[in-house]
Formats: structure tokens, sequence, C-alpha cells
């Protein structure tokens, strides 16, 4: 019996100390003096009083335990929760499920996101499916609070992200020069698209493209560029081309709305394909731009930094966020930062087809963008096809990186 209390105690995640006191009081009880002698006696059968005590002491931490970790509170956990995938949306516009979707609806209803942990130190709660092990988050938009957020998880001591592959699936602007609304595209080049200086393109010398130039240089595109200092972040080249080979030949939806958006872009033949899977760079900023001038902007700061390997693809606001926190909490061995994955589906062009202005298409846009459902089933079609074949052989993604 003495055996099996402490198999118990082991089970509850309390402290050392406490288990102690608990496990001495149980020998007393069992130990307890005989009536007929002032001798310890060991009694045949453990006490009724001890085992209801002992039984209450657990029921008790057990629940106790089970609460703090629902509502995110610390508390010692002796077996962190296992993940095999995190799902990283940057938001949600209603609820999370049953009606008008976000980046995060599609996951939750299909992956039976079911169990719910808080997360008050963060923008909203995370929810986990026990038997696939898929944790799922929605960071909030901007890269402020998607690197507070994915910070916030990876130090969380309720799970084992150690072995997890990390999927953000987000919509994003694409660009008409290289795809049509309603793609998605693997990323591995993680451009900012805020730090540098600034001056209005007003006061900027005849000669300059743009009045934005990256810190310790003297011009746009300084040909002596500096070393990144976040500017740049490339998330595992590999990791990214075994995701678009698997995915590439994936049939996108497509319906009458697309097709009669994308005619308009009679200058940009990529832009008329059906939705299809492409690779890319990415440009992340805080600023919604648009525009011929800004589009062309967002492919030159990609190329300078990528040394020309890639070119503007996708542009939205958190993705150098979320990796700069991945490169932090790898240096400690709290996640991977080889297996993060950047998928972003086009939603929106990001500058107007001819004969209407970048401030018109940004306005009408902004009431609803034409491809923002079409491009959220597209993310969740192929960035599914990516997750299916991590968890269906686990065995071997566990501790192989794919290739």
């Amino acid at each position: 019996m003495l055996i099996l209390t402490k198999t118990l105690l082991h089970s509850v995640g309390i402290g050392i100390a406490f288990k102690k006191i608990i496990f001495d009081f149980c020998i007393f009880m069992y130990f307890i003096p005989s009536k007929q002698t002032t001798k310890l006696s060991v009694p045949q059968t453990f006490p009724l009083k001890a085992i209801a005590t002992l039984l209450v002491i657990l029921i008790y931490l057990s629940y106790s335990q089970q609460i703090s970790a629902k509502e995110g509170r610390s508390v010692p956990i002796s077996d962190p929760i296992p993940v095999k995938a995190v799902i990283v949306t940057m938001f949600e516009i209603g609820q999370d499920e049953g009606d008008k979707p976000g980046e995060f609806q599609f996951w939750k209803e299909r992956r039976n996101l079911d169990t719910e942990f808080s997360f008050p130190h963060s923008h909203h709660n995370l929810f986990y499916n026990p038997d696939s092990q898929i944790l799922g988050m929605v960071t909030g938009i901007g890269t402020a609070k998607s690197t507070s957020a994915v910070m916030a998880l990876g130090l969380d001591e309720r799970f084992d992200l150690s072995k997890a592959y990390w999927l953000v699936a987000g919509i994003a602007g694409i660009d008409p020069e290289d795809a049509s609304i309603g793609s998605v595209a693997w990323s591995s080049y993680l451009v900012d698209g805020d730090l540098g200086y600034q001056i209005d393109s007003r006061e900027i010398p005849k000669d300059w493209t743009t009045g934005f130039f990256a810190f310790n240089s003297k011009r746009p595109f300084d040909s002596n560029k500096p070393e990144s200092d976040g500017e740049l972040f490339i998330a595992n080249p590999t990791l990214r081309d075994w995701a678009f080979n698997l995915t590439k030949d994936a049939k996108l939806s497509d319906n009458e709305d697309l097709k009669s958006a994308r005619s308009a872009y009679t200058e940009h033949p990529n832009a008329q394909k059906p939705p299809f899977v492409l690779r890319g760079g990415h440009i992340a900023a805080m600023t919604f731009w648009h525009g011929a001038i800004s589009n062309k902007w967002a492919n030159e700061l990609v190329h300078y930094w990528s040394d020309g390997k890639t070119d503007f693809v996708t542009s939205a606001m958190e993705d150098t966020g979320t990796y700069l926190a991945a490169t932090y909490l790898d240096k400690i061995d709290k996640v991977d930062k080889d297996r993060f994955l950047f998928l972003r589906g086009g939603s929106n062009f990001t500058m107007p087809p001819p004969g209407i202005t970048a401030v018109d298409y940004l306005l009408r846009e902004n009431e609803g963008y034409t491809a923002m459902e079409d491009s959220l089933e597209s993310i969740y079609l192929v960035g599914s096809i990516v997750i299916d074949e991590l968890l269906n052989n686990w065995d071997k993604y566990e501790k192989q990186l794919p290739e």
C-alpha cells in the first residue's frame, strides 16, 4: 500500500517537500500504535481514515493542478504536454467557430482543437488536440504581438515544443507580377520593411527612388551593404523546398469572383493565372502599404537583403517578429528554429490593375478582400498536406528533418 501511495504522489505535480510531508503522514498512520501495547504494531490493513485522507488530498491536488494549467498559472509540470505541430495564425474575425472565418477558424474546426488552455499573458487562448498533438495559436496582428506571443508560448512550461514543427499560416498581399489572388507562397527569406531610415519622398535627392534606406548606409540600396541586424531572417530553405515540392501540384479553389478580379490585370500574366502554389520572398512591415511605387520598393528591398536569391511575392506584418522569437528560443533549446515553415495566401493584390488608382483600390479592398475566404481555404489545403505528412510519418520526422 505504501508503494501505491508513493506512485500516486509521484503522478501529482506538487513540490518534493510537500510530497514528503504527505508520505510521512501516511507512514505514521500505517504504523499507528496498537491499543493493546505501547509498541508500534503493523496492522493487517491500512487504516480507513488514512485512506480517506490521502484520497481527499490527492483529488484536491490533482484538480488544482488541472485548473492551474488550464488557466495558465505557473505550476510544476512533471510531464509537459507533447506537441508535434504548432499552427500559428495571426487573427480571428469573430468567434473561433461557426461564423465568418479568420485565419484560425478552419484549423480549429477541422483539426478538432477542442482542449482550451488559458493564455492570459498573450492575445488569445491556446487550443490543442491530444490525439494529433496539434496546438493552435492566434498571435494578434503586427510584429510586436507575434513576437511576444511566440516567445510566451516557447517559454510556457506546460508544453514540450522541442520537436514541434511550426506552420505560420496566414493571409497576405500578393504581388501581381508573381501570382494571382488565392495563390499561396512558401517563404524562407523574411525581410523586415520597418527597420531603416526614412525621408519624405518630397525631400529626397532626384536620383533616389525612395526615401527609405538601411541603417548604417548612405543611400537607398547602398552597394556597401551593412550586416543585417534584424532586417533579414532566413528560415530553413531546405524545409521550405521540401514543403513546396510536396504541395506544388495541389489544386486550389477557383471561382468566378476570382476570375473577374484577376482579369483586370492585363499587364501581369501571372496575376491572370488560376491560383497556384509557389515560392518567394516575404516582407513584413507594420504599415499596410499599397500601390505600384511601394510594390517596386518591396521588390527592390527583398532583392537587396537576399542578395538577389529571391524576389518579393507576399506582404504581411508578423513573420520577422515570429522568427526573431524562434531564434532566441532556439538558443535555449525550447524550440528548433529549423522546424519553422511560413505559408501565406494572397487575399488581395499589393498594387491596383491598370485604370484604378492606388487609393481607390485600397479603400475598396478594405471593405472586404476579394480572395479572403478562398485564400484561407488554399492555406488550409496546402498546409494540411504538410501537417499530415509530418504526423503520419512521425517516427521519421520526430528526429530527422525532411529533405
